[in-house]
């Protein structure tokens, strides 16, 4: 599955996991050492992560039920706290840099498939 920003018709990730239930939305990326080139975590049912004993960065989405961007961190660091975003309905995770050089920016369109 890929994750695509259909918006600016660049792909965000070509391998895609999904962190659709509360142990896998509490594991995240825990444990990892990076996030490979084109990989993505999209945590469902989420409005605000953690980055606390993570081991790298990432650059961070948070999308609504349509799947428009109305958040956005770039280079996310370890042992941090986000905001809420109350209208968020997912969060999508992904490598450092991967913002800038999509050209992902607020109000975006992001699918899957």
């Amino acid at each position: 599955m890929q994750l695509i920003n259909q918006t600016k018709g660049v792909i965000l990730a070509a391998k895609v996991n999904f962190a659709d239930n509360t142990f896998r939305r509490m594991k995240g990326l825990l444990g990892r050492v990076n996030l490979a080139p084109a990989e993505a975590l999209v945590l469902t049912k989420t409005n605000s992560i953690h980055s606390f004993f993570m081991r790298f960065v990432i650059d961070v989405l948070f999308l609504d039920k349509k799947g428009e961007v109305i958040g956005l961190i770039q280079s996310f660091k370890p042992w941090r706290l986000t905001s809420i975003y109350w209208n968020a309905d997912s969060v999508v995770e992904l490598p450092a840099g991967t913002i800038l050089s999509t050209r992902t920016e607020p109000k975006d369109l992001i699918i899957s498939r």
